[in-house]
C-alpha cells in the first residue's frame, strides 16, 4: 500500500488520497450544477479516442485497471471511474484555477493539507499508473489534442476572471477551501520560501508583503491573473545573486533530486532506472555531443514557491527553443507493475524520464568563465504545468541572475547539464544530499563551485 502514503514532490498534490477523493466529490457537485456543454477541444478529444479502436480500448482499459487496483486498497473505488467521467470533470476544470485548501488534522485542528495544484493529474493518479495508461498517454495524437485542451485552460488562467479564487474562501467546502491572499495561505508561502534559508527563524518573521512583488492596496495585490500571481517576482534584495566567476547560482528556488555523472549521449531511458539520454533530452540538436561524458543536476520546483528561471552564469545565449512533447506520461516502471507500489502521482518518481519526453524548454549557454564553457539549462513540464515560456534570444548577453524564463501555471522540474571537463563542487544547502525528500535552496544563491 505504498502509493498510499507517498511523498509528492513540490506538494503539487495533497499527500493523501482520502483527501483528493474529497476535491472531486466537491468538483463533481459544482460541475453539475454548471451542466455545461463540453468544450470543443474536449469534444474533438472524445471523438477523437471513441472513433478509434485502439484508444478507445486503451482509455476503457486504463480506467477498468486503476478500478482493480484501487479496489485492492482500504480505499475502494476510486472516485474516477470511467473515461466519459473524466471528461465530465475535466470539462470543469476549464473554468476554474487550482485552490489553496485545509483540512482537519488527527485533533480537529485545521492544517494545510496541499493544493491541487495538477487538478487533471488528480483526476488520472490511478488511471495514469496503469500498463494501459502508459500506452495511451505516450500517444502522439493523444497528446496533440492534450496540449489543445491546455491551451484552452490557459487563456482562462491568463484572464481577470481566474483572480476569484485569490480572494473568495468557501470554509463550507471539504476540504476547506481558503482564498490565495488570505493569511492562512500567505503564512503558508512565507514558510515555504524560509524553508530555502538557514536563518528559518528571522526569516518567518517576515510577512508576504516583506518577500514578494505586489500591491496590498489592490484588492487582488496587483496581480492580474492567477497566472501572474503565480509567476510572481520576490522583491530586489531577498534573493542576493552569489558572487564570484567560479560560483555557479541556482537557477530555481528549487529542491535538488539527483545529480549524475559521465551521462551518455544516447541511452534507453525508459528502462527502470531512468538514465538520462542527452540526445533525446536536447532533442537531436547538434550541440548534445559536447555533454557526452558531463554533469547533469537535476532539481523540482514547489507549487507554493518562485517559478522563474534564472541563468546560473553570465554568459550569451548559444541557443534557445521548445520541445513539444507528452503530459500525463510516466515511467513504466513507476506505475502499478512496480513491485513497491505504484506512484499515482507521476511526476515523482519519473522526473529523470520526463527530461527526455515531457514538454521542455532548452537553453544553451556559453558562459563568460572558459572553466564552464558551454552549459545548458532544460526546463521540463509536468502534466499540465507545461506552458514554458523562454525570455531570451538567440546572441542575447546576459549576467548571472538573469531571468530566461519561466513556467506558466505553476512549477516544475529542471536540469543543468555540464561538459565533461567541468568539474563540480555542489553545495546542497539545508539538505545532506538531493533527494525526493529534500527543501528548496534560494535561487541565486550558489549551487556549485568549478574546481
Amino acid at each position: 500500500m505504498s502509493h498510499l502514503t507517498k511523498t509528492r514532490a513540490g506538494s503539487w498534490l495533497p499527500s493523501s488520497v482520502e483527501q483528493i477523493d474529497a476535491w472531486i466529490r466537491d468538483l463533481r457537485k459544482e460541475v453539475e450544477k454548471q451542466n455545461a456543454p463540453l468544450i470543443k477541444p474536449i469534444q474533438d478529444f472524445k471523438q477523437m479516442v471513441e472513433s478509434d479502436a485502439v484508444l478507445n480500448g486503451l482509455a476503457t482499459s486504463m480506467f477498468t485497471e486503476a478500478v482493480i487496483m484501487r479496489e485492492k486498497t482500504p480505499l475502494g473505488t476510486p472516485e474516477v471511474k470511467n473515461f466519459d467521467e473524466f471528461l465530465f470533470l475535466l470539462n470543469g476544470i476549464m473554468t476554474q484555477a487550482p485552490q489553496f485548501t485545509e483540512c482537519p488534522d488527527k485533533s480537529g485542528d485545521e492544517e494545510p493539507c496541499g493544493l491541487i495544484g495538477f487538478p487533471i493529474n488528480a483526476l488520472l493518479d490511478w488511471p495514469m499508473a496503469t500498463s494501459f495508461g502508459y500506452e495511451f498517454f505516450s500517444n502522439a495524437l493523444v497528446n496533440q489534442q492534450l496540449k489543445k485542451i491546455l491551451a484552452y485552460w490557459s487563456k482562462y488562467l491568463v484572464s481577470k476572471d481566474s483572480r476569484k479564487v485569490l480572494v473568495e474562501s468557501f470554509p463550507n467546502r471539504t476540504p476547506k477551501v481558503l482564498a490565495w491572499l488570505s493569511d492562512e495561505a500567505k503564512r503558508e508561502m512565507v514558510k515555504v520560501a524560509c524553508e530555502a534559508v538557514e536563518d528559518k527563524k528571522d526569516c518567518r518573521k517576515q510577512t508576504f508583503e516583506d518577500i514578494f512583488e505586489c500591491d496590498p492596496k489592490d484588492k487582488y495585490y496587483g496581480f492580474k491573473s492567477w497566472d501572474d500571481f503565480f509567476t510572481r517576482k520576490f522583491k530586489e534584495g531577498v534573493r542576493p545573486i552569489a558572487k564570484g566567476k567560479d560560483i555557479i547560482a541556482n537557477a530555481c528556488e528549487s529542491a535538488p533530486l539527483q545529480v549524475v555523472k559521465d551521462v551518455k549521449k544516447d541511452a534507453k531511458f525508459w528502462l527502470k532506472g531512468q538514465p538520462y539520454s542527452l540526445e533525446n533530452m536536447m532533442n537531436f540538436d547538434p550541440l548534445a555531443s559536447k555533454f557526452e561524458g558531463g554533469t547533469i543536476y537535476q532539481a523540482f520546483l514547489s507549487a507554493l514557491s518562485y517559478h522563474r528561471w534564472n541563468s546560473p552564469v553570465s554568459g550569451k545565449i548559444k541557443k534557445a527553443f521548445i520541445v513539444n512533447g507528452t503530459y500525463y506520461l510516466e515511467n513504466k516502471y513507476q506505475g502499478f507493475s512496480n513491485k513497491d507500489g505504484g506512484d499515482p502521482s507521476a511526476p515523482n518518481d519519473s522526473q529523470p524520464f520526463l527530461s527526455a519526453v515531457a514538454t521542455r524548454a532548452v537553453i544553451f549557454i556559453e558562459a563568460d568563465n572558459p572553466k564552464i564553457g558551454l552549459m545548458c539549462f532544460i526546463a521540463i513540464g509536468m502534466a499540465e504545468v507545461s506552458s514554458c515560456e523562454i525570455t531570451v534570444k538567440k546572441g542575447q548577453a546576459i549576467k548571472k541572475g538573469d531571468e530566461l524564463g519561466m513556467f506558466h501555471f505553476g512549477g516544475s522540474t529542471h536540469c543543468l547539464i555540464f561538459g565533461p571537463d567541468v568539474k563540480l563542487e555542489f553545495d546542497f544547502h539545508n539538505n545532506k544530499k538531493p533527494s525526493i525528500n529534500a527543501v528548496n535552496i534560494p535561487v541565486h544563491s550558489k549551487l556549485a563551485t568549478v574546481k
